[in-house]
């Protein structure tokens, strides 16, 4: 069966950096922070007393506060930055067209916040205070289903699951769905608000965080720096809009770049750990080069996992050292998570949305807080600041909890 191009017509984000696609660009590129310290709620008896938090998102610009009750945050952040895909994309849908769009939005969490509400309520007050709304509210396919119902999509309406690579592999099947002919059009990407109680007190549990920065937030997420312990948990959510080539060229959308290639594997290793080496996410990046049917010598960008833990960006150093062999310090390589922290299920999406950016402004985001080189991490991480490049293709990896690993391909026109 022929394969059919599939590109990005639509840019949705929020972040901890900006919930409005030009401001997050422009403080990515400025190298701000947004890192901050919990206001949600009382962390002072927590080891980890800071995160990634979105603090201007409105949900009344995209729900009905009548409708707001029945969506924990993930979903709002979900539905906000799709809608402003939708809008970005210029998108209009006719009631015979509703039947080739579809939704992949995914989470890796879910409704933490509602379930911990609940919970409180349940305790205070028995167990008819639990809200009616509690199981769609929390459960991880609703921004999708609230979408679809919303804009008539009735397409595919999917949401995969799969730890930090949520966001990656949702985008990445949403754009199968296109290429082999089940939709014409895929709303896709990930949401996340797992910055709560359990959230940030059960990540830090396992001593998964940066612990070391509580006073100075801005420096704690610091990805392959030789002071990094630990990534910085935050919230958000990214969205991009899909469309078969000829689609899109024939309504003349503003095409920002063709989603070329996508793999998914898996370490089959550890519940936490990364492979050893690398193994498994470089791997996942040769597959993804394979199904874009380019060399590993086109990429001239890598918008990295690159969460600020000693193991992860070792091993993802040594992925990218095992599939670029000599060129690999040729290669730019960066993370968003140095400015936004790690969102979890939305990260994947986020950094989608920053690397079609990048591709279309030729410019590349920098890694801020890069200050003590590792020796066992040694590529080129645009440190600080960022920089002008010409680059036609660039790369964007997630990996998570299980083992799995997500790379997408994006490729200008």
């Amino acid at each position: 069966m022929s394969r059919r191009r599939v590109v990005v017509t639509g840019l949705g984000v929020v972040s901890p950096i900006g919930s409005k696609l030009p401001l997050a660009w422009d403080n990515l590129v400025a190298g701000r922070s947004g890192i901050r310290a919990i206001e949600r709620f009382d962390a002072s008896e927590f080891s980890v007393r800071i995160c990634g938090s979105v603090i201007d998102f409105n949900a009344d610009d995209y729900i009905s506060r009548k409708d707001q009750k029945k969506m924990d945050v993930f979903i709002q952040f979900g539905m906000g930055a799709a809608r402003d895909a939708i809008e970005d994309a210029e998108l209009e849908v006719s009631e015979e067209e509703a039947p080739r769009v579809g939704v992949a939005i995914g989470s890796g969490i879910g409704g933490l916040p509602y379930i911990e509400s609940n919970y409180e309520i349940f305790m205070e007050g028995g167990p008819r205070r639990i809200s009616p709304f509690f199981v769609p509210a929390s459960i991880i396919n609703m921004v999708s289903g609230d979408l679809s119902i919303e804009c008539n999509f009735k397409g595919p309406n999917i949401s995969v699951v799969s730890a930090c690579a949520t966001g990656t592999h949702n985008i990445g099947l949403g754009a199968r769905a296109i290429a082999y002919g089940d939709a014409d059009v895929m709303i896709a990407g990930g949401a996340e608000m797992a910055t709560s109680i359990l959230g940030v007190g059960g990540f830090a549990s396992a001593r998964a965080l940066s612990a070391s920065h509580n006073d100075d937030p801005e420096r704690a997420s610091r990805p392959w720096d030789a002071e990094r312990d630990g990534f910085v948990l935050g919230e958000g959510a990214g969205v991009v809009v899909l469309e078969e080539y000829e689609r899109a060229k024939a309504r003349g959308a503003n095409i920002y770049c063709e989603l070329a290639g996508f793999a998914m594997n898996s370490d089959a290793f550890h519940i936490t750990q990364p492979g050893q080496g690398g193994e498994g996410a470089a791997r996942c990046m040769q597959i993804a080069l394979q199904d874009a049917e380019l060399s590993a010598d086109s990429v001239g960008y890598i918008n990295a996992h690159g969460t600020s833990t000693p193991a992860g960006d070792k091993a993802e150093t040594e992925a990218i050292k095992a599939v670029f062999g000599a060129d690999a310090k040729k290669v730019a390589v960066s993370s968003n998570k140095s400015m936004i922290g790690h969102l979890l299920g939305a990260a994947g999406g986020v950094e989608a949305v920053f690397t079609a950016l990048s591709l279309q402004h030729q410019t590349l985001p920098p890694t801020i807080n890069y200050e003590n080189p590792d020796p066992e991490c040694d590529l080129d991480y645009v440190p600080n600041t960022a920089r002008d490049a010409s680059v036609d293709v660039a790369m964007s990896n997630s990996f998570g909890f299980g083992g799995t690993n997500g790379t997408l391909v994006f490729k200008r026109l």
